[in-house]
């Protein structure tokens, strides 16, 4: 029995030895920052997702031969998965609903014993799901090419050594393009997060209610960076626009004033000097991947996107279009590769909840592959069921915009989940109305029959039209720099069923006469948007005459939009044009807007029996630019070309 004692004794004391070496040995690994490793992304994550799986990318040299294990209470790992390259880890998590938002270590050990950690944090949500509100047709968005918008930070005109990325995390950079030449169209300007955020004032003056910015992500390529569609990391603030900080102090400052926050984001390609382009971890990580690896011709995309629907389509044409690199700077990302299409949807989702957005603008959306960009925007839609996207798809055919759209009858039975798709179709039209004499098939016609094709879309008011944008020739250069047929355009883009975005100086006439169609000139400086500028559009001083009279023009009708319930959800009534003009009414209960287009440069009366079906007779409307008050009655006459926009809404 004493002997029996004295070995359980001695077995209890070799046990509390052997716990208490692996206590002092888990004890040594300090929680530590998140960069204890290479990379561990996404670099956070939140609680209380409908979803509760999340997929780490680890990256730090010879993780492969690494086993993780993690102490939390709900949290569990489902599956590690390895890759072709040693140095990855892919990591299934679940985690429990009911899960308490903290820090906890993730422990690598290797086969001889070596140990690695790593501190992961899990968030609280600020808020629900359903409180993320989309963009929508009571919206009208300012888009900003934000190195060309403002500089109101100069410490940070080259990029910082350390760019913080999240509170946890900091990466050291060495930019490959760090110098300011703003007489160079295709350099660095200098324009950041601040200069947008210190000019909220002016935008929401205007009567603008939300912000695109184009990507605010690095973009660390040697040249032309600052545009920001050529991404080299998904998960930080490219540090010469500032940092994560900036970002979110955007949003909230743009939320205190009802300004809603749109992030571009670019689900098709990277920038070829992405991180993981000198170590990718799969062999069919990238399309043509093969190809790049083995210093092989690039293919490049064919750019057939009616093969998305083409019935009769090839599979070369096919492939050609989703497969191939969108030029040989930006590799082409394989959405089909289920990892990749993890982290596609887990860094859309984490940048929701980080920053708090009200929307996403997907690039090139007909060029990844189209079952990817479905399961994309159905999963971000699933969490957030009042939150928008809207889709680049440059076509001037609406049966191709409209395949797209949530709820399109697609012939295919392809369904998508995208709330939202760019009107290129009807930008076209109203340029070529305005452009255009007036006869049976010419002019402003082509408004009427462009709109006229709404019976197309499921949604037509959830549409995106714009005048212009970041890769067109400004409207006003469109418009061969005539103001009236500007504002004439202008006005329609607003008025009709749809969702309107204006480019950042619309409304100061910028154009890009000097070399039409040429990207760097499109995308200007902002005049006031620098110390020391000798023109400041913010303040309208040494603006020309013109550009004041469209900035004013805009912003009355910007903000008459605003607060008008019949152009937001009201009901659209046009005719077909006539003598030389064509009218538009929106409609709701007994607000009533219209909107009169004379393309005529001589006096002319125009009969109003004609649009007696609308009920005007007798009422009492006021002119929304110069607020004149007139009676409809049996007509109305003209002096001079251009628009009238009238209300029923008196005060």
């Amino acid at each position: 029995m004493k002997l029996v004692k004295a070995l359980l004794c001695l077995l209890i004391f070799g046990l509390m030895y052997s716990c208490d070496n692996k206590k002092q040995a888990f004890d040594s690994i300090k929680p530590v920052s998140n960069n204890s490793l290479e990379r561990v992304e996404p670099p956070n994550w939140f609680i209380g997702f409908k979803d509760v799986s999340l997929q780490l990318l680890v990256k730090e040299k010879g993780i492969g031969s690494f086993k993780p294990s993690i102490s939390y209470k709900g949290v569990v790992i489902e599956k590690v998965h390895t890759a072709r390259s040693k140095n990855y880890l892919f990591i299934d998590l679940k985690i429990d609903k009911r899960t308490d938002p903290g820090k906890f270590d993730i422990i690598f050990t290797s086969e001889n014993g070596d140990i690695k950690a790593h501190t992961y944090q899990l968030k609280a949500r600020e808020k629900p799901s359903e409180n993320y509100i989309g963009f929508n047709s009571s919206d009208v968005l300012y888009l900003i090419t934000p190195d060309r918008f403002a500089n109101a930070d100069a410490t940070n005109d080259l990029g910082s050594a350390v760019s913080t990325a999240n509170e946890n995390r900091e990466s050291v950079h060495f930019l490959k393009e760090n110098s300011i030449n703003r007489n160079d169209d295709y350099a660095r300007h200098g324009g950041d997060i601040k200069g947008i955020t210190s000019h909220l004032e002016y935008i929401d003056n205007m009567g603008f209610t939300a912000i695109w910015s184009s990507p605010l992500l690095t973009n660390n390529m040697p040249s032309q960076s600052y545009h920001g569609y050529a991404i080299t990391d998904l998960y930080e603030v490219d540090p010469r626009y500032g940092t994560l900080a900036d970002y979110r102090e955007l949003a909230d400052k743009s939320r205190e004033k009802g300004i809603k926050l749109i992030m571009d984001q670019v689900a098709n390609h990277c920038g070829s000097e992405h991180w993981w382009m000198n170590d990718l971890p799969f062999n069919d990580w990238l399309n043509f991947q093969e190809n790049f690896e083995n210093n092989g011709a690039l293919i490049t995309s064919n750019h057939r996107r009616t093969s998305n629907q083409d019935l009769y389509a090839s599979k070369s044409d096919k492939k050609g279009n989703s497969d191939g690199w969108f030029v040989a700077t930006m590799p082409d990302l394989n959405q089909k590769n289920p990892f990749m299409a993890k982290y596609i949807i887990q860094n859309s989702i984490w940048w929701i909840e980080t920053i708090g957005l009200s929307g996403i603008r997907q690039d090139t959306y007909p060029y990844p592959d189209k079952d990817f960009m479905s399961n994309w925007a159905g999963a971000i839609m699933a969490e957030y069921p009042n939150f928008s996207i809207v889709g680049e798809e440059w076509s001037y055919n609406p049966l191709l915009i409209g395949y797209w759209q949530k709820g399109a009858n697609n012939r295919d039975g392809y369904a998508s989940n995208l709330t939202s798709t760019m009107d290129f179709a009807m930008q076209r039209n109203v340029v070529d109305a305005i452009n255009e004499k007036e006869s049976w098939d010419t002019g402003l016609v082509k408004m009427y029959e462009g709109l006229a094709n709404d019976f197309h879309y499921a949604t037509p008011k959830d549409i995106m039209i714009f005048p212009d944008n970041h890769d067109m020739s400004r409207i006003y250069t469109q418009l061969n720099g005539d103001l009236e047929n500007t504002k004439m355009a202008l006005s329609f883009y607003l008025m009709m069923p749809r969702i309107p975005q204006i480019y950042y100086g619309t409304e100061i006439l910028m154009d890009d006469f000097e070399k039409p169609g040429d990207h760097g000139l499109i995308r200007t400086d902002f005049p006031g948007g620098w110390k020391g500028d000798a023109v400041n559009a913010f303040t309208g001083k040494g603006i020309k005459a013109d550009q004041k009279n469209m900035q004013m023009f805009l912003k009355k009708v910007l903000n008459f939009r605003k607060n008008t319930k019949a152009i937001h959800e009201g009901k659209t009534i046009h005719f077909a044009p006539y003598m030389g003009t064509y009218l538009l009414f929106r409609i709701i209960d007994k607000e009533i807007v219209v909107l009169i287009l004379n393309k005529n440069d001589k006096p002319i009366h125009l009969d109003l029996k004609r649009y007696s079906e609308i009920g005007l007779e007798g009422k009492i409307l006021k002119n929304v630019i110069s607020g004149e008050k007139i009676t409809w009655d049996t007509g109305i006459s003209f002096t001079k070309r251009g628009v009238t926009l009238l209300t029923t809404k008196l005060n």
